[in-house]
């Protein structure tokens, strides 16, 4: 019996290399070998024509803790986590609303509309908000139209305009796992919560809130991390008044030529946001 399967299992280590090899020898490639060649650049020197110098450093890691950067950080931070908190505000309930259409045809046609934005360039879509949060865009002619305010807002070069252009951006990302995750939500148990007297707030904070949290969870992960590392938006939204952590990369690898110093606040980053992800989802795993 033994040397009968031994081909069998055999040939299902081949059959599986066979299906698994590809993609593993892609990630090998094209994400692995990358990652490693940012640390290994991160432990090295800057040239004083902007050439790697082969010898050990630590002082990359050492300039992260620096005022300078940490501001940069906590500011990344706050805006990432605002965009995530603006964008599970806004598409909860949308993603709710979608779920509880009893027409298929219509939560179809909804999720289209939600994937629209898709199918245009992130950086035309950027440069849409850039010209509508001008002074001489369209919110601003409407407020003096109305007589609201004498003189146009400064809205561009913001971080209100940043955090605008984040979660517009990103929104998608939230309402997909949310929707996704309430549909597959047996209702019948709100139905059963309002018979056993419980209000509307009570019926969504005991009973939907805590069925849909995977979704909450995975939205959430997907719009902080691209939102933490962002450095478009900010840097047609915002200028140089609204710098993060992804305008602070480009600047050292494009610009400043320090690529040991650029890779060290590469892994940092990676370090901080795997961290986080790693805490919010053991988080909202135990609060399901």
């Amino acid at each position: 019996m033994t040397t009968e399967s031994a081909p069998v299992r055999r040939r299902d280590r081949i059959q599986l290399a066979t299906l698994v090899g590809p993609a593993t020898l892609y990630l090998l490639i094209f994400f692995l070998a990358p990652l490693v060649i940012v640390f290994v650049y991160s432990f090295l020197k800057r040239g004083p024509y902007g050439q790697l110098v082969w010898e050990f450093n630590l002082q990359n890691y050492v300039r992260v803790i620096d005022p300078l950067y940490l501001k940069i950080f906590w500011n990344s931070l706050v805006l990432a986590l605002a965009s995530t908190i603006g964008c599970l505000l806004l598409a909860y309930p949308f993603a709710y609303y979608i779920a509880r259409r009893p027409s298929a045809r219509t939560r179809n046609i909804l999720l289209i509309f939600v994937m629209i934005p898709f199918w245009t360039n992130f950086l035309i879509r950027t440069y849409a908000w850039r010209v509508i949060l001008s002074g001489d865009g369209p919110i601003n002619a409407v407020l003096l139209r109305l007589g609201l305010i004498q003189e146009p807002l400064t809205l561009l070069f913001t971080n209100g305009a940043v955090l605008i252009g984040l979660i517009y951006g990103y929104l998608p990302f939230m309402v997909l796992p949310l929707y996704a995750a309430i549909d597959r939500i047996d209702f019948s148990l709100m139905e059963a919560a309002n018979d056993l007297y419980a209000n509307g707030w009570q019926a969504f904070r005991r009973v939907l809130l805590p069925l849909s949290m995977p979704g909450v969870v995975a939205g959430s992960i997907l719009v902080f991390i691209p939102s933490l590392g962002a450095f478009v938006t900010p840097d047609l939204l915002g200028g140089g008044k609204s710098v993060m952590i992804g305008n602070l990369i480009q600047s050292q690898f494009l610009t400043a030529r320090d690529w040991p110093f650029g890779s060290a606040i590469s892994m940092v980053l990676m370090a901080v946001v795997l961290i986080a992800t790693l805490v919010y989802f053991r988080r909202g795993g135990q609060a399901l």
